[in-house]
């Protein structure tokens, strides 16, 4: 009996004992825990004071939960404003963000020190969960396969020289043939079915970029390419914007990231399509070069590469869709808000109209060699570029590749770094009162002209070593649609049932990095009879030249089976 008390009473004892051991491991772990909470808060700090202003951030969380829900390019500006400040710090979670607001500061910083301000930050969401690493390092375990999100170095050297290739400023000067002519037909199909304006300009866009790379037109509003690249570019660009909610509060507290997938649902399954959207564009590239390997196309560069520079799939498949990038979604955009504009901005057109009718007249449309005549023409596409830039954000962030400095304020390397491209376009120094549409602002000698850190006067397309691949694709072919398309039409808001205007919103825009206005309808009506003779001739002259890329693509038939 003695021995059963005795065993118990050491049992209890020893209970006694793992209580205390489980209480004090459990107080030191706390203990290891705030010390490393107060340790990370002040090295959090200190980096604060050191950096360009902002609000002081909260221990873990930084200022995540201050940010809004949509358009977060409006907040940043006004931080900039409150802390009387073009360049501002704004904490992600742990890390800290630097946001640039006026142009002059873009410039010192990501165009004067373009060496520096090269790279990419680590993007959780965009690259590391839809898997596009970013490693440099051709031997990593997660070589970097996407020029959009890859770390500067050798690899991001090789994929830009191959982008070029297909997009360079020299290159794209061989595709205005067939850009004038697909820019023709979107004059054309507006005469006959103007509702579908937005298809239509859909359709150009995608049909020129395909050209380019597949040696195959789009030729139908219908084709299912169209909305496959429209969906996973914009997919892509709601994948960036800094935000509270998730997915991109796997920016904020990046552990997560390493949890199961089946966690987060919601998110995953929400991916499928940009991961699809990988597969699909190396469909394309593969059939092209499978059908006619002589051919002059960008997907016979690519696997004419492949062995040269070790072109994996991945490789192959991200440079046909940066293809796309460059060119489709942000092209269709533009020209959507040009036609906003229009109707917005009425009073804008008459001039363009003198123009266009001493230098052209009635009989043909403008082209590329009446470009250098067109003065208020270019001074409207530059406009069209400031007043409502589609990378309303300066598209993927920069990234210092050591520290840097500015004003007497420290960069760390592998800093996000962003250019507010809405505070830059919208600030009233350079643009006075910025969102009323004005083509005089690019006028030389024009009454509200503003002196301007580039000579573009716009900052569009980005800045420095990553400013867009597409820029003189995307410029050239703008500026051919918009001369037409004020050339052929009095672009008008729509009438009611009354025979009154709507009125249309200019601030009604979607939410993701690549923004464009919201639907809204309006009129096309023709200038004259001898116009629209010369639309349907010059339409009609195009389908011809354009023949020799019809065809219909067996493999996307089969693709778009498999993904229904």
């Amino acid at each position: 009996m003695a021995v059963v008390e005795n065993l118990r009473a050491a049992g209890s004892l020893s209970s006694l004992l793992s209580l205390k051991v489980l209480a004090l491991a459990s107080v030191l772990l706390a203990g290891l825990g705030l010390t490393w909470l107060v340790v990370d808060y002040a090295r959090m700090l200190r980096l604060h004071r050191k950096m360009p202003p902002g609000p002081i951030p909260w221990p873990i969380v930084g200022s995540t939960f201050s940010l809004p829900k949509l358009k977060p390019w409006y907040y940043f500006e006004a931080l900039s404003k409150q802390f009387d400040s073009p360049v501002i710090t704004f904490w992600i979670g742990r890390s800290p963000t630097v946001w640039i607001n006026d142009a002059k500061s873009a410039s010192e910083i990501l165009e004067k020190k373009a060496a520096i301000y090269s790279s990419r930050p680590r993007m959780v969401v965009f690259a590391e969960l839809t898997e596009m690493h970013q490693s440099a390092d051709p031997n990593s375990k997660l070589p970097g396969n996407n020029l959009v999100t890859m770390f500067y170095g050798e690899r991001w050297r090789v994929h830009r020289k191959i982008t070029h290739q297909g997009v360079g400023l020299q290159q794209v000067r061989n595709y205005r043939g067939f850009q004038n002519d697909e820019s023709r037909l979107v004059a054309y199909d507006i005469l006959h079915d103007p509702a579908n304006f937005v298809a239509y300009y859909e359709r150009y866009a995608t049909s020129v970029v395909s050209i380019i790379g597949f040696n195959r037109r789009v030729s139908s509003i219908d084709n299912p390419i169209i909305t496959e690249v429209i969906a996973v570019m914009q997919k892509a660009a709601e994948l960036n914007v800094p935000g509270k909610e998730f997915p991109m509060l796997f920016e904020t507290f990046p552990a997560l990231s390493h949890l199961p997938r089946s966690w987060f649902p919601w998110f995953f399954k929400g991916m499928s399509r940009r991961r699809r959207g990988q597969d699909f564009f190396y469909t394309l590239a593969e059939e092209a070069h499978k059908k006619d390997p002589t051919q002059t196309c960008y997907a016979n560069s690519l696997f004419k590469e492949q062995e040269k520079y070790n072109l994996g799939k991945p490789d192959i498949s991200s440079l046909a869709g940066n293809l796309f990038g460059a060119g489709s979604d942000t092209s269709s955009s533009t020209l959507v808000t040009f036609t906003l504009a229009c109707c917005a901005f009425p009073e804008v057109l008459p001039k363009a109209w003198e123009e266009l009718d001493r230098i052209v007249g009635h009989h043909r449309s403008p082209s590329w060699e009446d470009e250098a005549e067109l003065s208020y023409i270019k001074a409207f596409v530059k406009e069209v570029f400031r007043w409502r830039s589609v990378a309303i954000i300066g598209g993927q962030p920069h990234a210092p590749v050591s520290d840097d400095e500015w004003n007497g304020y420290s960069i760390p390397k592998g800093t996000w770094t962003q250019g507010n491209v809405w505070a830059i376009h919208h600030n009233e120094r350079d643009f006075p009162d910025p969102d009323r549409f004005n083509p005089e602002r690019f006028m030389k000698d024009g009454r509200d002209a503003r002196p301007f850190p580039n000579e573009k006067g716009y900052m569009t397309f980005g800045w420095g070593r990553r400013v867009c691949s597409g820029q003189g694709l995307a410029e050239q072919g703008t500026f051919m649609t918009i001369a037409r398309m004020l050339w052929a039409f009095n672009i008008q808001k729509a009438l009611d049932s009354q025979g009154k205007e709507i009125p249309v919103d200019i601030f009604s825009y979607s939410d993701g990095l690549n923004w464009r206005p919201h639907p809204f309808p309006c009129r096309f009506t023709p200038r004259s009879p001898e116009i629209v003779d010369a639309i349907e001739r010059e339409g009609r002259q195009a389908l011809q030249d354009l023949s020799m890329y019809e065809g219909e693509s067996e493999a996307i038939t089969a693709f778009f089976k498999r993904n229904k």
